[in-house]
């Protein structure tokens, strides 16, 4: 997949929310470059924000899973608000590049998945102070 590429994940049943995933940057060579730390994504997600929550993506709870390899290559799951979200075909794009543009970071796939749904609960105590929570 070539960068800012988004990709159905095959057909979703009538009625569900489709599944995209987004890819940005390329392979590092690690015994040059160090693979960027989970801590280091964590910082670049929050820098993504959800635009009708004034809240980055971080605090929010829609970071699922991150995994990181030893060759730089990173995985991302993640979900939104809500599965009708208007921006659900842009922001696993924008969260791919964002954590790309990391010194450390190799080819970055970000995964928009809807299971388990998300709810407030995995807010950060941040996120629900600055939404008075």
């Amino acid at each position: 997949m070539t960068d800012d590429a988004y990709m159905p994940f095959g057909q979703s049943p009538p009625g569900e929310p489709e599944e995209f995933s987004a890819s940005a940057g390329a392979p590092i060579d690690p015994a040059v470059t160090p693979v960027a730390s989970e801590a280091e994504v964590a910082i670049a997600l929050q820098t993504v924000h959800d635009p009708e929550i004034p809240v980055n993506i971080y605090d929010l709870g829609l970071i699922y899973e991150i995994d990181i390899a030893k060759d730089g290559t990173i995985e991302i799951e993640m979900s939104l608000t809500a599965p009708a979200c208007p921006v659900a075909g842009e922001m696993p794009g924008e969260v791919a590049r964002a954590v790309a543009a990391l010194p450390g970071a190799g080819e970055v796939t970000v995964r928009l998945v809807w299971d388990p749904p998300w709810t407030p609960e995995r807010m950060s105590e941040d996120a629900k102070l600055a939404l008075g929570m």
